[in-house]
């Protein structure tokens, strides 16, 4: 590795301790550095104070690392795969299919009569944010395996989004006002609605998905250089695809079913990887990525506790100005 590369990461982990102390101390009550240090290392602190960091605090912060690496990850592979910088980890459209999923359960189900059934109080809006993210895999999936033209999957996944989007815009029209209410602020996106058994599957199934991307560096390297050089140096594209869909699918699907759809980090923060380390090589864009959209979404949830604002809107707010660059600049950044 570089020494400037080398110096950036030691930067950047520096940046998320601090950022990730900060958040644990903002919030309706300051905390001081020490105290908060105290409740974590079992010292000597006021018990209030050590249940708002250890039970609240501690793990919404845990939940931005997560969600933040998770996002940006899954966006870098996304514009590599497509060749697109507009590319997002929504492109293939599993946001839609978790919010189709929670849309069921919060607004199809009391239409239908059956909110209140055992087996939909057990799926829960994660459950069903879920397994409406893997519905819309499932999909592109059997067609990656019928199509070689990558830009043709990515209309079609533009497509699936789009069909489902409008499903869910019916049922909002025909849904009563507590459930319509309950599911827009779900939409706005939350990091502080996990709770501690949540996080008991969030953490792996973000793990499972980051082992995958890590696995499929080499095959993105390739793919940087179009799909026909790729296939001459012998890489098998289409489960290449398959693991690629795989992994954005727990990292971003997951992240959606737990928090919510959170815009731009995904979009913007593998730009911001690029510009900061100058590098096309995904061995380093990758670590570069996540900790960069580590310290994005810490920031942003500081930002959101100060202001009382949804996450979701500070992450557009920052990610905006970020695309608006990308389109106007219109650099060979991917």
């Amino acid at each position: 590795m570089k020494p400037r590369a080398a110096l950036l990461f030691c930067i950047l982990s520096l940046l998320t301790v601090g950022l990730f102390v900060l958040d644990m101390a903002v919030g309706a009550v300051r905390i001081p550095p020490g105290d908060i240090w105290a409740a974590l290392t079992g010292g000597n602190c006021p018990a209030a104070t050590a249940k708002i960091v250890l039970h609240i605090r501690l793990l919404k912060a845990v939940v931005a690392l997560t969600a933040g690496a998770a996002l940006a990850v899954s966006g870098l592979q996304m514009q590599t795969l497509f060749r697109n910088p507009l590319a997002g980890p929504y492109v293939l459209g599993i946001s839609s299919g978790a919010s189709f999923g929670v849309a069921l359960f919060m607004l199809g189900a009391p239409l239908l009569g059956i909110a209140g059934s055992p087996g939909f109080t057990a799926l829960g809006v994660a459950g069903a944010a879920w397994v409406g993210a893997a519905a819309i895999l499932a999909v592109i999936a059997a067609v990656s395996r019928r199509i070689r033209d990558i830009m043709v999957i990515l209309i079609l996944g533009m497509m699936f989004g789009s069909g489902v989007s409008a499903v869910v815009q019916i049922m909002q029209y025909l849904s009563d006002e507590a459930a319509l209410k309950s599911f827009v602020i779900w939409t706005m996106g939350s990091l502080g609605d996990v709770t501690t058994s949540q996080l008991a599957l969030l953490l792996p199934a973000v793990g499972a998905g980051l082992v995958l991307a890590v696995a499929v560096i080499k095959p993105l390297n390739l793919l940087l250089l179009g799909e026909n050089y790729a296939r001459t140096m012998g890489l098998d594209i289409r489960r290449s695809r398959l693991l690629i869909f795989l992994s954005t699918t727990l990292l971003a699907g997951t992240v959606t079913a737990f928090c919510g759809p959170i815009g731009f980090v995904g979009l913007a923060v593998p730009h911001v990887a690029r510009l900061l380390f100058r590098n096309a090589d995904h061995r380093v864009l990758m670590p570069a990525a996540a900790l960069t959209g580590m310290i994005v979404m810490l920031l942003c949830d500081v930002i959101s506790k100060l202001l009382t604002l949804p996450v979701n809107t500070i992450t557009a707010l920052l990610g905006i100005p970020i695309v608006i660059w990308v389109v106007l600049g219109n650099k060979n950044i991917a």
